[in-house]
């Protein structure tokens, strides 16, 4: 990894796992889920639309025969994904968010293993194993009643699954599109089933607090629309599966992040499932297989 891309890419990793204090402030501060979901991709639209249309940027719309799969895996990737992270974020902490979101690559393997018939050996085996303890403990954490599974988390699992069959679907399409086409085709996909929310979005935005309306601008300016960009240039800066590991800093970012911004932490036995749900990714990762071909495509599981 070279210096220049181990800097863009911890740079993303760290506005996106600040991602997770900032969806609590937003929610805190005034915002419904819904409300907040769609003001931060109201945003980010804008900003791919303004970045499609620069003079000088040579950006091709999609080609027809893969609109529909485009926009099926925008709403999988970019709507399924931020209504279970945002919605779960009401009762989950971020810290504990962030967490389940970073086991979110063993959902990828497995999925990997079962559509794209990929191989894993032993270690990659009990690597899953590993992690989906971890993610069960983390779940039995997320709860304010004592070793329950709240429904909120149940919504964060979902969202990390959604964005694993982002990862393991899209990879074809790399093929015909750059990056940033591709986050801008998603995001936008991502953005029309979240008008559903449009009723009521004005008031919310003159009754939230400014620190929760500044907090939603920033959320749709750099982690949903800056991030990709910076990711993208990281991946090109590096080899795609060194930059990728970076990846597993973005959980402990959303604790320290939470724990400085909003004075949150996730609790014991949460950070205990995290701790055992990242090593089982770590050995499924480079104990496990080959995965740099899924690294190249995966960018957020973030955001």
């Amino acid at each position: 990894m070279t210096k220049k891309a181990f800097i863009i890419a911890l740079f993303t990793v760290l506005i996106w796992g600040s991602s997770f204090p900032a969806i609590r402030v937003g929610l805190m501060g005034g915002y419904s889920a819904g409300h907040l979901i769609l003001f931060r991709y109201l945003i980010a639209s804008g900003l791919f639309v303004i970045y499609a249309c620069w003079p000088g940027v040579h950006f091709r719309l999609p080609k027809r025969k893969d609109l529909l799969k485009i926009i099926i895996l925008g709403w999988i990737g970019v709507s399924v994904y931020h209504l279970g992270v945002t919605f779960g974020e009401r009762t989950v902490s971020a810290g504990t968010a962030g967490m389940l979101i970073g086991s979110g690559p063993i959902f990828t393997s497995l999925l990997a293993i079962i559509i794209l018939k990929e191989k894993l050996g032993k270690w990659g085996w009990i690597g899953l194993v590993i992690g989906f303890v971890g993610i069960f403990i983390i779940t039995l954490g997320s709860s304010h009643q004592s070793l329950q599974i709240s429904k909120e988390a149940i919504f964060i699992l979902i969202a990390a699954l959604a964005t694993s069959v982002m990862f393991v679907y899209q990879k074809s399409l790399y093929n015909r599109y750059t990056s940033m086409e591709l986050t801008a085709y998603f995001t936008w996909a991502g953005t029309l089933p979240f008008l559903i929310f449009f009723p009521g979005l004005l008031h919310d935005i003159q009754h939230a607090n400014v620190e929760a309306s500044l907090t939603a601008v920033y959320i749709g300016i750099f982690p949903t629309a800056i991030g990709y960009a910076t990711w993208a240039i990281a991946l090109s800066a590096g080899k795609a599966s060194s930059i990728s590991s970076m990846l597993y800093l973005e959980p402990v970012v959303a604790i320290i992040v939470a724990w400085f911004w909003i004075h949150e932490l996730p609790n014991t036995i949460s950070i205990i499932g995290g701790i055992i749900a990242i090593f089982g990714v770590l050995l499924v990762n480079m104990k496990g297989k080959k995965q740099e071909e899924l690294s190249e495509s995966t960018t957020s599981n973030v955001i």
